[in-house]
């Protein structure tokens, strides 16, 4: 029902209303929820600047953050259907109920979502425009939502930091290094030039399909790392 001189939601905010939807069903310490909690400021950050056209392409930035999170939002989807999950997802929702810190889930999800799916919905989103993302404004404006990620991680990444070291010391160290090498400047270079592989090959017969398989396997292992429990977690549960 939609309620007399109300504005009808936005594509972007039709995404964070399923995003809503999904974090509903899952308790706080789910792993996938855990990863909603980050992506929906994301998202709304997104948003927030496509209606101040901070972007050269304000339509493009919407449609392409609508396609991006499809591909996460078929993830619970297939979870709850009993269906495969992509491989590059699969380490996230294999131990999305083990006992780990927060934060590795949100890198996992992050890494599963920036470093897949990120250079599929860019090819995909390019071909439905007809936009080419080696020309015009499509390189510029996936540059500035580095702005975004970087607003929202690098605090949380550093607040971890502050926080779980000095509770747990020199038993942490391992993972420390392990997040603080992980990057998501990084790993959205890396999507970009994925998808301009991913572009090239794009009318090739079986190589695309083969070069996405890859890509998911290759992604599902940086995964399993970040999701590596340490011992202080283990002394929690013993």
């Amino acid at each position: 029902m939609t309620i007399a001189g109300a504005e009808p939601p936005t594509p972007i905010g039709r995404v964070i209303a399923d995003l809503d939807r999904v974090r509903h069903q899952l308790s706080a310490s789910d792993g996938i929820a855990v990863f909603i909690d980050m992506y929906r400021k994301v998202t709304e950050r997104v948003a927030q600047r496509v209606s101040n056209r901070s972007f050269d392409d304000p339509p493009f930035v919407e449609a392409l953050d609508v396609v991006f999170a499809g591909f996460f939002l078929a993830v619970p989807r297939a979870i709850a259907a009993g269906r495969t999950v992509p491989n590059a997802w699969a380490p996230l929702v294999d131990r999305r109920k083990a006992r780990l810190f927060p934060l590795q889930f949100a890198l996992a999800g992050m890494n599963a979502h920036i470093n897949h799916d990120l250079a599929l919905a860019l090819v995909k989103t390019c071909s439905q425009r007809g936009l080419d993302p080696n020309r015009g404004t499509v390189h510029a404006d996936f540059v500035r939502i580095n702005d975004v990620l970087a607003e929202l991680v690098r605090p949380l990444r550093q607040s971890f930091l502050d926080q779980e070291l000095v509770r747990h010391g020199a038993a942490l160290s391992p993972l420390a290094d392990l997040l603080t090498n992980f990057s998501m400047e990084k790993a959205r270079d890396a999507a970009w030039s994925t998808a301009l592989t991913l572009w090239a090959v794009r009318d090739l017969p079986f190589v695309p399909e083969a070069s996405e398989q890859a890509l998911a396997g290759t992604v599902g292992l940086v995964s399993k790392q970040l999701l590596t429990r340490f011992d202080p977690l283990a002394q929690l549960e013993g």
